[in-house]
């Protein structure tokens, strides 16, 4: 070999070990979605994983759904069998935190590494085609009548949904301890409740019922925003007189015993995944807004989440 195409081939190898996430370009990762097939956290996890291919940072991503507990059993799995592993992302938001507070699992997010917050949404409130409810004051009716005759259907208990439908009952004077609420383990199963009539109200993010309002087989009654979404022409709790705004975030953590070079080479990664075509166009479809918060910045927002959610919930009664 000639000295200077030895001398190229050493400063290649050199500028390459420089660079560890170049190593995992070519790699296969492996995300854990802890909910069942058809919810938010699935829709965001596969989207996610587009948006990776397509950015050249991943070849392949494999994805593996555990539903339960508001993630709390993917959680558990995937803190014990993905340790170390610098491949390995699993979903993750507010619902997994309000879970945490109430179910108290073995395994909490703390023992996994945070890389980045991905989207924010806030939850719509819906009714069967057919309901006698046509609008929320039907249903806060009805609730002060009999809490226990309006059956509230969503996510685990300490989702949003859970937490603004008690928050709902809170403001218009019912105790919130006794609203009806049937928690699911994933979004295909509330939403299949809410279409056979098995809850009076379901609540969930916007792109979970997208497909059934625009087909006319759900009908939205409220926000849990501030001000309408934007396209979305649904009426906020607040216009309707209730004083309720809450919001839902998503995001991914990484295995258990990742080195700081590992969990930055991972925040780079998704950087780049939400720069993609693929993303920002999930995005639009979905009504997510976009929250990427990665680093330290992130792991201080969960913190103070964690702190503000668990305030929130023992107002409301719920711990």
């Amino acid at each position: 070999m000639r000295r200077d195409t030895f001398l190229k081939s050493m400063a290649a190898l050199a500028a390459a070990s420089a660079l560890p996430q170049a190593a995992w370009a070519s790699a296969n990762l492996k995300m854990m979605i802890p909910a069942n097939p058809g919810g938010g956290w699935d829709t965001t996890g596969r989207a996610l994983g587009a948006a990776l291919r397509e950015a050249g940072v991943a070849s392949a991503v494999t994805f593996e759904n555990k539903g339960g507990a508001a993630g709390a059993i993917g959680l558990a799995q995937f803190y014990n069998s993905a340790k170390g592993d610098p491949n390995a992302l699993m979903v993750m938001g507010a619902v997994m935190l309000g879970g945490i507070i109430t179910g108290k699992p073995p395994v909490s997010v703390t023992q996994v590494t945070p890389i980045a917050r991905l989207t924010s949404e806030y939850n719509v409130f819906v009714v069967p085609a057919g309901s006698p409810f046509k609008n929320m004051k039907d249903v806060v009716e009805a609730l002060k009548k009999d809490p226990g005759s309006v059956k509230w259907g969503g996510g685990s208990r300490g989702s949003t949904e859970h937490i603004a439908a008690a928050m709902i009952a809170q403001k218009v004077g019912v105790q919130a301890s006794k609203i009806n609420y049937v928690p699911f383990r994933g979004g295909g199963e509330a939403t299949a409740a809410i279409l056979g009539g098995n809850v009076s109200v379901g609540g969930s993010g916007y792109s979970e019922f997208q497909p059934y309002i625009e087909s006319g087989k759900m009908i939205p009654i409220a926000v849990t925003s501030a001000k309408r979404l934007p396209g979305i022409n649904v009426p906020t709790l607040i216009e309707q007189g209730i004083d309720v705004e809450i919001g839902n975030w998503r995001g991914v953590y990484g295995a258990a015993g990742i080195t700081p070079a590992q969990r930055d080479a991972l925040a780079d990664m998704i950087v780049k995944a939400t720069k993609t075509k693929s993303w920002q166009d999930a995005l639009t479809k979905n009504a997510w807004t976009s929250a990427v918060l990665t680093g330290q910045a992130f792991a201080d927002f969960v913190d103070t989440d964690f702190a503000t959610l668990r305030a929130t919930m023992v107002r409301a009664g719920m711990v």
